[in-house]
């Protein structure tokens, strides 16, 4: 399925399954190589961002704001060919869902007060003194 198709029917789905499947893309976009832990740490950073109310009030306006994960930086045209990869990325969104849903003493993190990333191919002017640690090829920061 193209990559506009799929946030399309983002857009007439329910809205907690409308976050999920946003999720869920942006999981499978960013970290689909990554082993769990990767994923779900990316999972983490939009969920707290959300939460932080500074890029959207939902998962789907915290992953389409400018620049800020793949979904605005992969064309359309992009198919999400891998069924596999994306069945995972969407137990990872659910699952993140969920724990994200628990009171914060209770949730498990795994890139605590994270709420940026890069690839380690990279480095961000606004990750300098900010870096949390290294997940595959990602590197999370605490930058806010």
């Amino acid at each position: 399925m193209k990559l506009s198709m799929l946030l399309w029917l983002t857009s007439l789905m329910p809205q907690p399954v409308a976050d999920q499947a946003c999720l869920a893309t942006t999981v499978y976009l960013e970290a689909r190589s990554e082993p769990m832990n990767g994923q779900l740490a990316v999972a983490e950073v939009a969920m707290r961002r959300r939460d932080r109310g500074n890029w959207g009030g939902t998962v789907c306006e915290v992953v389409s704001a400018p620049h800020q994960f793949a979904i605005t930086t992969t064309p359309g045209s992009f198919d999400v060919s891998n069924i596999d990869a994306f069945h995972k990325a969407w137990q990872i969104a659910g699952k993140s869902i969920q724990n994200w849903q628990l009171p914060v003493a209770q949730r498990k993190m795994v890139v605590p007060r994270a709420d940026h990333f890069a690839t380690v191919a990279v480095n961000p002017a606004w990750s300098r003194n900010h870096h949390t640690v290294t997940i595959g090829e990602h590197a999370f920061y605490a930058v806010n």
